[in-house]
């Protein structure tokens, strides 16, 4: 992707990296020379995924520079959970204690959701407004400080079609990501030194149905066909990173599904007949 050239040497956070779109973005940005911070709530993996981004580095890659061996760029990882707000405090402590500055930021960490409205505790709902929405917003307003100073910060943002509707089994989820496009949209707007990137993804092949809970608050601990079956993990990581180095505000990233999104715009009727029909797994 030599695209990424535009990005090499710079400072890069990504949010939920242990996994997924966030861990197939580490390695992308990996190769093309570039420091990394990654965050996730499962050390062990993200430890693997530290492991294997230094060895990218180490092995270097003459598609982006010239130099043969990138050792001096940086892999730190940091547990960090974003349900916790304390958890969020200690990273940021870490970073403005070191005098770190992020040239982009990826918020990527997130739950998702199987269980109907009316059968979900509203306990659940907070918890996945705590982790996919409250979180991002408070580290944003905890780095505060680095987003008023003036330099160039690029912020993607990974929502959801889900975001741009709601959907059965998924009330809490479309809710976070729907609230997601009004707090950034809006900082991006107050902010010429900040320019914001949503990235949409469909059904993408990773875990996340997985890690997703339950009204009680259990894990569905499953994989959906229909994740299992979406786009390739590494696929949408480089359309992903692309809408990115190209500075587009939204970028749409799956299959047929992305159909929803169109239909639910200019013919609503359909959507709502359909959305109840197609399979929520």
């Amino acid at each position: 992707m030599r695209n990424l050239c535009k990005i090499e040497h710079k400072n890069i956070l990504i949010t939920g990296a242990s996994s997924g779109i966030g861990e197939a973005m580490a390695y992308l940005l990996a190769k093309a020379n570039t420091n990394l911070f990654l965050t996730g709530r499962n050390m062990d993996r993200l430890s693997a995924v530290q492991d294997k981004c230094k060895a990218i580095h180490a092995t270097g890659n003459a598609q982006y520079s010239g130099v043969t061996t990138f050792n001096e760029y940086a892999v730190q990882i940091f547990n960090v959970d974003f349900s916790d707000i304390s958890s969020i405090d200690n990273f940021v402590s870490n970073i403005l204690n070191n005098d770190l500055f992020f040239d982009y930021i990826i918020l990527n960490a997130g739950i998702s959701q199987r269980a109907l409205t009316l059968d979900t505790d509203f306990e659940v709902d907070r918890k996945i407004m705590e982790t996919n929405y409250f979180g991002p917003v408070y580290l944003t307003k905890k780095l505060s400080g680095m987003l008023k100073s003036g330099r160039f910060v690029h912020i993607a943002v990974t929502s959801s079609i889900s975001g741009l509707f709601g959907y059965p089994l998924r009330s809490a989820y479309c809710a976070s990501k729907h609230a997601l496009f009004g707090f950034f949209e809006s900082l991006e707007l107050e902010n010429k030194n900040i320019k914001v990137t949503f990235l949409i993804p469909g059904r993408i092949n990773t875990p996340i149905s997985k890690s997703a809970v339950l009204g009680d608050g259990s894990i569905y601990a499953k994989m959906d066909a229909g994740q299992a079956n979406g786009m390739d993990v590494n696929k949408c990581a480089r359309i992903a990173l692309r809408a990115i180095t190209k500075e587009k505000h939204r970028k749409l990233i799956g299959g047929k599904e992305l159909l929803m999104v169109y239909i639910k715009k200019f013919v609503p009727s359909l959507f709502y007949r359909l959305a109840q029909k197609t399979s929520t797994t």
